[in-house]
Order: C-alpha cells, then sequence, then structure tokens
C-alpha cells in the first residue's frame, strides 16, 4: 500500500509541476507576467545565443519524442512500475521545458510589428485562443489519463490499467491533430515577431510535422481503422466533419 500512495504522490508532484510549466510557457510565449520571457533582453553574441535556442528546442524534441515511443515505454516499464510511466513522462517533459525556459537565449530583431488596434487585438486573440483549445482538447481526449492522474488513481485502488479507446470526438472529426494546432496557433499569432520568436515558432513547427508522422506510424501500428480515418480527415487544416453512419471507437493519445 506504501509503494501505492508514494506513485500517487509523484504522480500528483508530476501534474503540478505540469501545471506551472504550461503557466509558465504561457508567459513565456506571450512575453508578459515571468521573470524571464522569449524576448526578454538580449545579451551576448548572437551566433552562439542561436546555437543554444536551435539545441534547447533539440534537446525537447528527442526527449519528448523518444519517450513516447512504444519501444522505449516497453523497456522503461522494466524500471518504473506501468502506473507511473506517464507521470515520469510529464515529468521529464516538464523538466525539459522549464530548462529551455531557464537557458533560453534571446536574439533581439524585429521581422513585423503590428502597430494597428484591429491587427493586434486579433492576433492577441489568436495567441489566447489557441492555449485555451490546447486545454481543451486534453479534456476532450482524457486530460487526466493524458497527464497521468488516472493511471496512479487506479493503481492505489488495486484497479487494472484501462486501456484507452481511440475516438473520434467533435475536433478530431475535423481535423486529426487539433493539439498541435493550438499551439501552432499559439506559437505565430504576436503582434510583434521578433528573430528569437520566429526561430522558436519555426522550430516547434519542425518539431510538430516530424511528431506527427511519428504518432501516426504508431497509431496505425496499434489500430489499423487510423489509416481509413487519415485519408478522411485532414492534418491541420480543419473541414468540416463528413457524416457517418458509424462511430469508430478508436484512441488517440498525444504524446
Amino acid at each position: 500500500m506504501t509503494n501505492r500512495v508514494f506513485t500517487l504522490l509523484y504522480g500528483a508532484f508530476s501534474y503540478l509541476l505540469f501545471l506551472v510549466t504550461f503557466l509558465y510557457a504561457v508567459g513565456f510565449v506571450g512575453d508578459f507576467a515571468v521573470p524571464k520571457s522569449m524576448d526578454s533582453p538580449a545579451a551576448g553574441a548572437w551566433p552562439m545565443a542561436l546555437l543554444i535556442d536551435l539545441g534547447l528546442l533539440g534537446l525537447f524534441g528527442a526527449q519528448h519524442s523518444v519517450m513516447a515511443r512504444p519501444a522505449f515505454k516497453r523497456m522503461f516499464t522494466r524500471i518504473v512500475p506501468v502506473a507511473a510511466e506517464r507521470s515520469t513522462y510529464v515529468l521529464a517533459s516538464s523538466s525539459a521545458l522549464l530548462f529551455l525556459f531557464w537557458q533560453w537565449q534571446p536574439l533581439g530583431g524585429v521581422i513585423w510589428d503590428v502597430r494597428n488596434e484591429w491587427g493586434s487585438t486579433l492576433l492577441y486573440t489568436g495567441f489566447l485562443l489557441g492555449w485555451l483549445l490546447v486545454l481543451y482538447v486534453t479534456f476532450l481526449i482524457n486530460h487526466f489519463d493524458l497527464f497521468g492522474l488516472q493511471q496512479v488513481w487506479r493503481n492505489l485502488k488495486g484497479q487494472p490499467q484501462g486501456k484507452v479507446k481511440f475516438a473520434t470526438p467533435l475536433l478530431y472529426r475535423m481535423v486529426r491533430h487539433p493539439l498541435y494546432v493550438g499551439f501552432l496557433t499559439a506559437f505565430w499569432c504576436t503582434p510583434t515577431m521578433t528573430v528569437t520568436h520566429l526561430v522558436f515558432a519555426l522550430g516547434t513547427t519542425a518539431y510538430i510535422l516530424v511528431a506527427i508522422q511519428l504518432e501516426e506510424r504508431n497509431l496505425i501500428e496499434a489500430h489499423p481503422e487510423y489509416a481509413e480515418y487519415r485519408k478522411r480527415v485532414p492534418m491541420l487544416v480543419p473541414s468540416l466533419p463528413q457524416r457517418e453512419e458509424t462511430v469508430h471507437s478508436v484512441s488517440l493519445k498525444h504524446g
């Protein structure tokens, strides 16, 4: 029982760290309410700063993708309990992001600066809606399972870990990756696009495009019906949902 309680506390800590990281990320990208943001004053030579930033993005991308692969999970759960695997992934991802925030090197420079009140308001609205979409989609696909709380709670109660089913609720009938749509909207909607912000937006966009290929390969292996779903529903540009006579029961977990 002691191990189960410890696993629950471990999962709760990982989740709380995620919440802190998520809130900091909003301020970091939006350049407000945090001690160090993406566009803090530049310091040092820009070539070295650029290399550091690219390295930080690469480090996060490698951690986020490698730990999400089924082969890694099978190996990793020989070391950590199955119930704690997702919480460990969340903890590692949050730690990698916090490290990126800490070590990020602003580059300065301005690509565009929208001074028009309507244009600025529209871009700030897109920024906010992007983050809200990200949060909404996590609940759409089972927020508590996605961040490991459901697994540690089941473990505490001595229940078997349920297999997350793949479903196509609401937004998933319009676009295959609404979570990534939210991130891309939040990253690109800014009234002032600095060189630093552009590097971040380009780097995260490149990672998302690669991550989608890896995720979908694993989804097709686990759920053959995903291949047909991929033919019907666009990847990132939403379209009106098609009428279907049956509702498929499949599972989507972003990782």
